[in-house]
């Protein structure tokens, strides 16, 4: 249990002399207060001279934001390839980026980026081919930072209803339009949150939400989700609750089926396990009915076929299987395999009238076509190797289309036949960057207890082992995550200038199935940290590179496993790159939906074993005086409500205060945004030119000969 002992009792500025005003290369620290707070858990007394910078709408911590951000900009701007480094990547950013096509109603649909708009245009072509914009986002404001976070269509196309984002928030507002006009309707739907949109017979749609929270929305803790049915041409304020009011629950969801005769409920309290609901829309004032009574296991309906229900469950079946049952007698007591469990991981679509197996075999894609009977009718033979996604469809359409890409080999969309199992090229982008230049090699390394931990290593051809090359080691391990190889601008960046990237399948993703991903939670987290740092030290004990050649990145949870790597070994590297984290795990579930996380993590109240152990590795609380912690730079958004930036704010402020040194600790607050959906393309690549040219400048690289000229 935690008790708050003394909450804004003393406020005291930190005195001249203090660590957090030394100057580090020229650079001298923002004086940042403490005031005096302290918790109590199960005994033990906690301090958090920093809990004032939780509170995101005081004007004290506006002014801490905008003098951390005048000192990182300081820094960075003496940085002399800086400006080439950015014009290097716009220039490699520059190209058309369309999307897999999909057809509503009378329109074939895709989202298309000229090169540099802020964000992706959704385009149309009616039965002729004629084409026109549909919804542009970069209209929705002037600086970008309002964006399209997803539109869903009635069945017929005739209707839509779209949802828009401000500032990267996780609250969305819902548009409704006529699709053929595109005139809105009706007044839009305000304070949605983790909510898809699911229509009903044109009538209206199906929406997640939770009641609006007391104090700031983008930090106050939300616990309580509620499916909605809305009813066009009715207020908000009258829809009505249809899953949510009996009992809290941090997520639910609805979907109705494609023939539109069930609604589909999920419901979880954490993001592993779900319960699992049906109610029969073909029968007025029909029951909701229960599949799955528990948060064991994960189970969600893909598709169904009359009352033949096709359900993908990791219910006795860690590396999940598709089971299928009569909606008459739903409970697992009655399912039957249809396709089942393998030695590697499972991720399905449907589209066609089939089903697409997507296996995960090593963090690499292998997909198989089923019919509805479970009958195998191919392998699909891939471009190579790497990650495809896609495959998914109605029934009646004749194409699918999928993506495929890897660490070096930008996305490509591929149009693909499920009667002829071919596959044809349907876009390729054309990348200022030379693919063939590049190569990656797949490892098997030993973490602390003997684990074998894959990792995928990319780098230039002919590359040098000496030790002596710039090194990203990039991570995640949480909430069954799997890490893939995927194309990206901005690594392709730092591959080009000389850098290696590696990516490790840590423990707590979900790379190996269930088992793979508990064995990187709560009391087995440590797992995920030594995993790391064995990938760190492989790279370094192969020569790839060493110490002062490598930096480690990770974003969110992966901002944890950085934060928590560099507390425990911070001579393991030179760079740390600590992005959006759950930084402070004493507090973590008292913000938003933060709760949510404790499958992976426990919390602080749960025992005083489970408290001991996260205070073990907590970031925040395991930063130490007079210790020469690496170089580091911490990003964040003002607008993050995911994870809240007070994590970043505090853990920077305590590496200010004790670190050892000369090794710079800066935050990189990016204003009006969030998590990182929904970002501008100019906030993007500013963020990554900003990380990369940190990143070698404090590997002692003080110069960079960059690619200027175009090889198309």
């Amino acid at each position: 249990m935690k008790k708050l002992v003394t909450s804004l009792a003393v406020v005291m500025a930190i005195s001249a002399n203090a660590q957090s005003q030394k100057n580090t290369k020229g650079m001298k620290y923002p004086v940042t207060k403490k005031v005096e707070t302290t918790d109590a858990y199960f005994g033990k007394t906690i301090k958090d001279p920093y809990r004032w910078l939780e509170d995101d709408r005081s004007p004290e911590t506006e002014v801490w934001v905008k003098e951390q951000n005048k000192l990182a900009d300081g820094y960075l701007n003496q940085i002399p390839y800086r400006n080439d480094l950015k014009t290097r990547l716009e220039k490699m950013w520059n190209y058309e980026k369309i999307s897999s096509p999909f057809v509503e109603g009378d329109f074939t649909y895709f989202y298309k980026n000229n090169g540099l708009q802020n964000q992706s245009v959704l385009y149309r072509k009616d039965a002729s081919g004629n084409e026109e914009v549909f919804l542009d986002p970069n209209t929705f404001s002037k600086d970008g930072t309002t964006s399209l976070a997803g539109i869903d269509f009635s069945k017929d196309g005739s209707k839509a209803a779209y949802q828009i984002s401000i500032g990267g928030s996780d609250w969305r507002e819902v548009i409704i339009i006529d699709a053929k006009t595109k005139e809105v309707l009706e007044n839009k739907l305000v304070d949605v949150k983790f909510s898809g949109i699911s229509w009903y017979k044109n009538e209206g749609f199906y929406y997640s939400s939770y009641d609006k929270p007391v104090g700031s929305e983008l930090s106050a803790k939300t616990d309580q989700h509620k499916v909605y049915y809305h009813k066009l041409g009715t207020p908000q304020k009258d829809d009505k609750v249809i899953f949510g009011l009996d009992q809290k629950r941090r997520y639910v969801g609805g979907n109705v089926t494609q023939d539109e005769r069930f609604l589909m409920i999920s419901a979880s309290n954490t993001t592993s396990g779900n319960e699992l609901y049906i109610k029969d829309l073909s029968v007025p004032e029909s029951p909701i009915v229960t599949i799955m009574d528990n948060f064991n296991s994960d189970s969600y309906v893909i598709e169904n076929v009359g009352s033949k229900l096709f359900i993908y469950t990791n219910f006795n079946a860690p590396n999940k299987k598709i089971v299928t049952v009569d909606v008459s007698k739903p409970t697992p007591d009655n399912w039957k395999d249809l396709i089942p469990e393998t030695e590697n991981t499972l991720s399905p679509t449907t589209g066609s009238g089939y089903i697409f197996a997507n296996y995960m075999k090593d963090a690499i894609s292998l997909i198989k076509q089923f019919d509805y009977n479970g009958n195998l009718i191919r392998t699909i033979e891939l471009p190579g190797v790497g990650t495809a996604f896609g495959f998914d469809g109605k029934e009646k359409d004749e194409t699918l289309y999928y993506s495929f890409s890897n660490y070096y080999t930008p996305t490509r969309i591929y149009a693909f036949s499920p009667k002829t199992g071919i596959s044809t090229v349907y876009q390729k982008p054309k990348v200022d960057f030379n693919s063939d230049d590049f190569e990656s090699k797949q490892v098997f390394y030993t973490s602390k207890d003997g684990t074998k931990i894959p990792m995928i290593i990319t780098y230039k051809k002919g590359l040098k082992l000496n030790g002596k090359n710039p090194t990203i080691l990039y991570g995640y391990g949480g909430f069954n995550v799997s890490l893939t190889p995927a194309f990206s601008i901005s690594n392709a960046l730092w591959l080009e200038n000389g850098g290696v990237y590696a990516v490790p399948n840590l423990r707590g993703g979900g790379e190996y199935g269930k088992k793979w991903h508990d064995a990187g939670t709560k009391m087995q987290k440590q797992n995920v940290f030594d995993d790391f740092i064995a990938a760190a030290e492989y790279l370094i004990a192969n020569k790839y590179t060493s110490k002062d050649f490598l930096a480690v990145r990770g974003g969110s949870n992966g901002g944890l496993l950085v934060g928590a790597v560099m507390t425990q070994r911070p001579d393991l590297m030179k760079v740390a790159l600590p992005a959006v984290g759950v930084l402070d795990m004493l507090r973590y579930h008292t913000f938003t939906a933060g709760a949510g996380w404790a499958y992976d993590y426990g919390t602080s109240e749960d025992s005083a074993e489970m408290f001991e152990y996260i205070k073990k590795y907590s970031p925040v609380h395991n930063v130490k005086n007079g210790v020469e912690y690496p170089a580091t730079l911490v990003t964040t958004g003002d607008h993050d409500d995911r994870v809240v930036p007070a994590h970043s704010f505090k853990f920077a402020s305590e590496l200010q205060e004790k670190q050892s040194g000369n090794n710079p600790t800066l935050i990189r607050i990016d204003i009006n945004a969030g998590h990182g959906a929904g970002k501008s393309v100019a906030a993007i690549i500013q963020e990554s030119v900003d990380v990369q040219a940190f990143t070698l400048f404090n590997m002692g690289i003080k110069s960079l000969t960059i690619k200027k000229k175009e090889t198309l």
